[in-house]
């Protein structure tokens, strides 16, 4: 199996919305954009399937970054005031992202204060060879690049003083360096603005202030109109200064124009901020159309993609991306109403948030169809006539995969939503409700409202994320899905489990509603937990796509902790802490119930919702452990020949960890872990039938043999079910999960791939077994006598519980004709175990998930084909792959006419020659025409020797090296397109 699996897995791709971004920057000319996260993250995105990835090797929140527009450069400020510089590289016809350069800014002489060196604005002059660098302590300091050379020619806030007028002046300080910003025509100025409200445009050659601008409020921003005449001021009372650049009024104090949209008042994010506080806003304003933009989370930052022509008057912007706290928002400016542009990737995985994950692989094309014609019907309004996604850049280059996958997230709201996990963008298909089934007290109608005419600020919400949940009820806990048969089975936290058809057109029907008990009747059991959500009375419209057909309510009304589908048999098995049921969906009657609570299960009657519980409940419970401890001397005796005998084994087997029994009444020790339905022989060698299993959290296995009716027959004849074993684990360790295995040690089909010919027949003249994983370990036991065949105590080998078990099919690279399966299993120590079925041997072991990162580790899900997902935060999925075939990862490319520093002069000490690498053949010719001019010969007296290397190397011995260098950089120090570099 080795030779299937990858040998150092580890993440290939991050889906979602990167956890909590901190800058925003776009390059036009390449149109990729880049978001910085707090975390340290730069994640570069172009067109799908376009994506990088870098981390700074500290972990301080990334405060800005800029492109160098067209370079494929990003210079990146981190919160510990360091500065770095990345580049796009290309390596086997792919880019990558890496960084190749950080500089710190050094401390003022004499000033021991390090907040006056800390940065606060970065201004990226359009040759892009200088960075302007403003500070807390008001000065303003140039860097050349791409070296990051401090250049000689700091300015200081004092030296700005000295051209203030006097009352101006008035004993303080600007402040802190807000803005800075090149004029448009004239490169050589640059327009600095102050904290305090000061705004001057500096002349970098000359070094004096052309002008003044005196304003009087705080100052946040500062932008030029493209003639260079204007310029407008942005400032904390929410209103905004349009000023004019008049060389024969050096001091000017009052602006052209002075607007306040929203009134003279503390601003948050332009809005008066006592009555709008709680809300994040951005106002667009085009003549007398007005809109502002309402998010459910805060902005961080926004770029408009407009003209870049310098020759054209107006910039004419087509699109306003916004990048929120939680999500990203893109507006079509070009289309009348300013509707949204759906994203095709860095969707809001947690729009609500998200319970739990369903994996399918290998989706049939019809059904693929239908959910894509299902979700496009849902969004038909919001997408007709909108532009197209305008952050297109690179391309990508990885194959094409050759299944589609889905990925199914439930939600807190109710809600079920379909990705195409196919590749590197998970985009969202459809998205499934269940709100509408019940009454509740609020109305759960998703579409947005808009705002009145007569409303004022004229507010509109938009975006999709909204982390509050109308009922906590409705959170989903289990899904289901038949990709053959479009049934699908969604489960919740009120007991609800609810089957669905997958219909094409729009329905209007009564739902069935049924009650299963699974106290049956037990006396002593009082339920403390939520009431049951009340379904609908009465016909409710359903659009295309899946619609519920049958609710069934578990009693008491507990979250549902397992489901499955059987769609062949038209069963669905579910289990709570109470127990588990057995439902006929197709005559809408239960089949069976199964209480599986201990006489001392108090907790299972509390439910998930219950805030506290009584002290004296706890104390009790203290007291009970304390006494199951003290163990009789008689049986302490027992244990100590026990250990002696383990001792006497010990030079015989591997060295195990000791296991403690657990005990029978331990809260919720009636949890219902995991389900299956099977064809399989249990009650005698040589008959086979349906049977469905069922495991609990104290270790207790339920086997029942089913009479299911054949298809003709459905309508008439009821399933029924018979107990034909129980099987108790000697450790009382959980069922994690159950698996029945057919005479070759294979796992059996799914319903409908053998009778649809999608599958082999599995191998019913053999022996069958049944694969049961425990927290603690994995047996197999043969079938029907239930007699044990193999096991491996993981928890005793490696010290760990099992937490994740999924049987995973691996395809070898070289054949694809030739694949094995194997059980992987994830660890509460983040690791994965991958052994062989049905021996049971271990394969290989990885580190996958950190530990301490538990919600990681409870999130993750394993997909048939190797491959795996867990939620890195509440708004990301980490991808990682154990089969060397199936490997999803971006593979992109973008296409870099990079100049600068592609020339590399470095002189070696060692053997005396000056070494001159390049990387672009422009570069290199204009070099071998410097060293082969007369000029270059005559001055050095000798004849300049040289060789061309295979990668470009041009070498030249001791006697040649002082001549290339002082004319080399005599003729090529002018030229944009070359820097030199001595090291």
């Amino acid at each position: 199996m080795r030779r299937c699996l990858i040998p150092s897995p580890g993440p290939t791709v991050e889906h979602g919305f990167p956890n909590q971004p901190s800058a925003l920057a776009y390059d036009p000319q390449l149109q990729l954009m880049a978001i910085g996260t707090k975390s340290g993250a730069i994640k570069v995105y172009g067109a799908p399937g376009v994506e990088f990835t870098g981390l700074h090797k500290d972990t301080a929140a990334v405060t800005q970054i800029h492109f160098l527009s067209g370079q494929g450069r990003i210079l990146s400020l981190l919160d510990d005031n360091s500065l770095h510089l990345w580049e796009i590289g290309g390596k086997e016809g792919h880019s990558y992202l890496e960084e190749v350069r950080s500089f710190s800014l050094p401390g003022r002489p004499g000033i021991e204060s390090t907040s006056a060196t800390r940065v606060t604005v970065l201004l990226l002059k359009l040759n892009l060879d200088l960075l302007c660098v403003g500070t807390e302590g008001g000065g303003v300091h140039f860097l050349q690049l791409p070296t990051f050379s401090l250049l000689d020619r700091s300015l200081f806030h004092d030296e700005v003083m000295q051209s203030a007028p006097e009352e101006y002046k008035c004993g303080k300080s600007l402040g802190p360096v807000e803005a800075l910003q090149e004029h448009p025509q004239q490169a050589e100025k640059i327009l600095i603005g102050y904290s305090r409200g000061l705004v001057v445009l500096w002349d970098l050659n000359t070094r004096h202030v052309d002008n003044l601008f005196l304003g009087k409020q705080q100052l946040e921003s500062l932008v030029w109109e493209r003639s260079g005449n204007t310029f407008v001021s942005s400032h904390s009372d929410g209103g905004y200064l349009v000023w004019t650049v008049n060389s024969s009024t050096p001091c000017t104090h009052q602006p052209t124009t002075s607007t306040i949209p929203y009134g003279p008042f503390p601003s948050h994010g332009g809005m008066p901020r006592a009555s709008y506080g709680d809300r994040h806003c951005l106002t667009i304003l085009q003549d007398s159309t007005h809109v502002t933009l309402d998010f459910t989370s805060r902005v961080i930052d926004f770029f408009t993609v407009h003209c870049i022509d310098q020759e054209k008057e107006y910039d004419d912007p087509t699109s306003l991306v916004v990048l929120l706290e939680e999500e990203l928002v893109v507006i079509d400016l070009a289309t009348p109403g300013w509707p949204t542009i759906p994203s095709p990737y860095l969707a809001p995985l947690h729009s609500s948030a998200i319970t739990c994950s369903y994996h399918i692989s290998n989706v049939p094309s019809k059904l693929w169809e239908r959910i894509i014609t299902a979700g496009q019907s849902q969004s038909a309004n919001q997408t007709h006539g909108v532009g197209d996604w305008p952050i297109c850049g690179g391309r990508s280059v990885a194959p094409e995969s050759k299944q589609k996958e889905l990925l199914l997230t439930g939600h807190e709201d109710g809600t079920v939503r379909f990705w195409d996990a196919s590749g590197v963008s998970l985009q969202p298909l459809y998205k499934l409700s269940t709100a509408n089934i019940f009454q509740t007290d609020c109305d759960h109608n998703d579409s947005l409202t808009q705002a009145g005419e007569e409303e004022w600020p004229p507010f509109r919400k938009v975006g999709c994320f909204d982390p509050y949940s109308d009922d906590p009820r409705l959170g989903i806990q289990k899904i289901c899905l038949c990709k053959y048969s479009g049934k699908l089975v969604v489960a919740g936290t009120a007991g609800q489990v609810i089957v669905m058809y997958l219909s094409d057109e729009k329905s209007d029907h009564m739902i069935d509603v049924a009650t299963v008990d699974l106290l049956q009747d037990r006396e002593g059991f009082t339920w403390k937990g939520h009431d049951r959500l009340p379904p609908k009375t009465g016909s409710v419209v359903f659009a295309p796509g899946f619609q519920p057909v049958v609710l069934v309510q578990c009693i008491p009304p507990a979250a549902v902790t397992a489901v499955t589908l059987h769609a062949e048999w038209n069963l669905i098995a579910f289990g709570t802490s109470h127990g588990f049921g057995l439902f006929d969906y197709h005559r809408r009657a239960p089949v069976l119930a199964r209480c599986t609570l201990h006489p001392n299960d108090s907790l299972a009657m509390e439910g998930p919702l219950s805030r506290v519980k009584s002290l004296k409940k706890s104390l009790r419970q203290s007291f009970r452990r304390i006494r199951k401890s003290r163990v009789s001397g008689k049986k302490r005796a027992v244990q100590e020949a026990n250990a002696q005998l383990a001792e006497q084994d010990a030079e015989m087997a591997p060295v195990q960890r000791r296991i403690e029994a657990r005990s029978a009444d331990d809260s919720l020790s009636g949890v219902v872990r995991c389900l299956c339905f099977a064809d399989t022989f249990l009650r005698d060698g040589t008959h086979h039938g349906p049977t469905m299993w069922a495991g609990t959290n104290s270790g207790s296995v339920y086997a029942y043999a089913l009479e299911v009716p054949s298809q003709e027959k459905f309508s008439e004849q009821s399933v029924e079910a018979v107990l034909g074993k129980e099987i108790q684990l000697m450790h009382r360790a959980p069922v994690v999960s159950i698996a029945v295995l057919d005479g070759r040690g294979n796992p059996l089909p799914e319903p409908y791939e053998v009778s649809r010919d999608l599958a082999k027949a599995p191998d019913m003249q053999g022996s069958h077994s049944v694969l049961i994983a425990s927290e603690e370990q994995f047996k197999v036991f043969m079938l029907p006598k239930v007699s044990a065949k193999t096991k491996f105590k993981l928890t005793a080998h490696e010290g760990c519980r099992v937490r994740k078990v999924a049987l995973v099919t691996f395809t070898s690279v070289s054949s694809e004709e030739y694949c094995e399966n194997g059980l992987v299993c994830l660890t509460n120590l983040g690791d994965i175990h991958v052994f062989s079925v049905p021996a049971l041997r271990p394969q290989v072991r990885y580190d996958c998930i950190r530990k301490e990162d538990i919600s990681g580790i409870a999130s993750c899900v394993f997909t048939k084909t190797g491959q795996g997902f867990y939620l890195i935060s509440p708004s990301e999925y980490e991808r990682f792959s154990l089969s060397a075939r199936v490997i999803t990862e971006p593979l992109c490319q973008v296409d870099v006419d990079r100049l600068h520093d592609l020339t590399v002069l470095r002189y070696s000490k060692l053997s005396h020659c000056l070494h001159l690498q390049f990387e672009h053949n422009e570069v290199f010719s204009c070099v071998i025409k410097i060293c082969s001019s007369k000029y270059l010969q005559a001055r050095m007296k000798l004849p300049v020797r040289w060789f061309v290397a295979r990668r470009k190397h041009f070498i030249l011995g001791p006697v040649a090296r002082q001549g290339v260098l002082q004319h080399y950089t005599h003729c090529l120090k002018s030229t944009p397109a070359v820097t030199l570099l001595q090291t």
